[in-house]
């Protein structure tokens, strides 16, 4: 039980690599990782396709080759 009036411990979110808990404070430069090691680990994972934004199926692929696309400067 907490006294009325007295501040409350903030709560340490998991990281989402390892688990561990993780000080959600502006001097940690790596949150919500607990580390940079954890943070290159999920890019990493980003960038071999483990992870993925989902798309639909209809607008993937469209205006690919941008001819279509007005904002292209010729």
């Amino acid at each position: 039980m907490t006294r009325a009036g007295a501040p409350q411990k903030a709560s340490s979110p998991p990281c989402p690599q390892c688990g561990s808990p993780v000080a959600m404070t502006p001097d940690n430069a790596w949150r919500p990782f607990c580390s940079q090691r954890c943070k290159l680990l999920d890019l990493g994972e980003w960038f071999s396709g483990r992870y993925a934004v989902p798309a639909d199926k209809e607008s993937a692929g469209e205006n690919l080759s941008g001819q279509d696309d007005p904002t292209r400067l010729q």
